[in-house]
């Protein structure tokens, strides 16, 4: 398994007990003092003095929260006999300027209470060149993703690899999980978009991946701060190709033009929320490789063209689906002759019918057949979906 780097500290400083900020096996008349520094980029960013009892005994020094800052450590444990220095070691989290941040915040909330896909019609858009930070004792391979001040999925960084892009090739390589405040109920509805002229009929929300299985494999499964509950068109756009896909894109394009690189990408996606809502009105993906050629900050909104969404619950209002379109048919009921089969924890579908993912990769056995929409052979092609190259172990073509 990959390292995971950078524990989020959030809040005010938490002290171990009531009267002191240590957890002390003994008590004591006497004091000693005990300065924390926090470093970054060996520099001291805050000096902090604290008192404690003096003991033999091993406790625990709770480390206090430093703004635009994360903490590699949230504690250290000392032996507060004599006066001493603890060092605590910080990386950034600010990305894209917290004056930046609001502005397309701003924007986000505008297209989003407009029901909008956005200036490309597509469910993004391009702002630059990426606004990267925090990646600092980051090594090629590791990622981090952690949550917001307010229990929400926050920034999520990987280094991506060429070896990353290649396992991941062909099939999924986990299960989804619910991001925090998953909703409870995910309706079925039409989206019809102006881009296509084409009606998407099926699920509002994805578990939607802030750093996506093609880039990052197995490790984009390791924890739920690592989704976000996202409409279908914020995972996949208009075409199948914007969204977060678009953003993906572009980076699985650095791969398949520099094949077996040594290169790496910084890949950062930063939800954006208003106010103590629950789902992001959009994201900010910043993806930068070694080389340069690969420089460029998206903007993804998360809305429905049509859709009114209530960003903390998940409900929503609009158009109930009803009939099929050409363009994303709805999954079908099995019939007597088209029900799957379930053999050894596997699922099997029936004779020409499979599992399309959201990847568009379409598999004839899985593990979670929830995860998938089950269709026709005929129809999942006509959607554009994909047969898969080769599966894992939750999906085999």
């Amino acid at each position: 398994m990959k390292k995971l780097l950078g524990i989020a500290f959030v809040g005010a400083a938490v002290l171990a007990t009531s009267a002191s900020p240590l957890t002390a096996q003994a008590s004591s008349v006497k004091k000693v003092s005990i300065t924390e520094k926090y470093y970054f980029n060996q520099q001291v960013v805050k000096t902090v003095k604290v008192k404690v009892n003096v003991s033999n005994k091993v406790m625990v020094l709770k480390a206090q929260p430093v703004a635009n800052y994360e903490l590699v450590e949230s504690s250290k444990k000392i032996t507060p006999h004599k006066k001493q220095t603890v060092r605590f070691e910080l990386v950034k989290v600010a990305s894209t300027p917290v004056a930046d941040q609001a502005s397309i915040l701003a924007q986000l909330i505008t297209y989003t209470n407009d029901k909008s896909a956005g200036p490309t019609q597509n469910y993004y858009w391009e702002n630059g060149s990426a606004k990267l930070a925090g990646f600092e004792g980051m090594k090629a391979g590791d990622y981090h993703f952690g949550a917001d001040s307010e229990g929400r999925s926050g920034v999520a960084r990987a280094i991506l690899t060429y070896a990353d892009y290649e396992r991941s090739k062909g099939s999924r390589q986990g299960s989804p999980l619910d991001p925090p405040a998953w909703p409870s109920a995910n309706p079925k509805v039409a989206i019809s978009f102006a881009l296509t002229g084409r009606t998407y009929h099926g699920y509002l929300y994805n578990r939607s991946h802030s750093i996506a299985d093609s880039l990052l494999g197995a490790g984009s499964y390791q924890s739920s701060y690592n989704f976000t509950t996202g409409t279908r068109s914020q995972n996949v756009g208009a075409n199948q190709n914007g969204g977060m896909r678009y953003a993906e894109e572009a980076a699985e394009n650095f791969w398949k033009t520099h094949p077996n690189t040594n290169q790496t990408i910084q890949y950062q996606t930063t939800p954006l929320y208003q106010g103590a809502e629950k789902m992001p009105r959009g994201s900010i993906v910043d993806e930068k490789s070694s080389d340069g050629t690969l420089d460029k900050e998206i903007i993804v909104l998360n809305d429905a063209e049509g859709l009114t969404i209530d960003y903390n619950s998940g409900s929503e209002n609009g158009v109930a689906s009803t009939t099929p379109s050409v363009a994303t048919p709805t999954p079908v009921a099995p019939s007597e002759q088209a029900a799957p089969e379930a053999n050894g924890g596997w699922t099997n579908a029936a004779p020409d019918m499979v599992y399309v993912s959201d990847s568009n990769r379409y598999y004839r056995s899985v593990v979670n057949p929830n995860n998938y929409r089950y269709m026709s052979r005929s129809e999942a092609e006509q959607a554009g979906a994909k047969a898969a190259l080769r599966g894992n172990q939750y999906a085999r073509p």
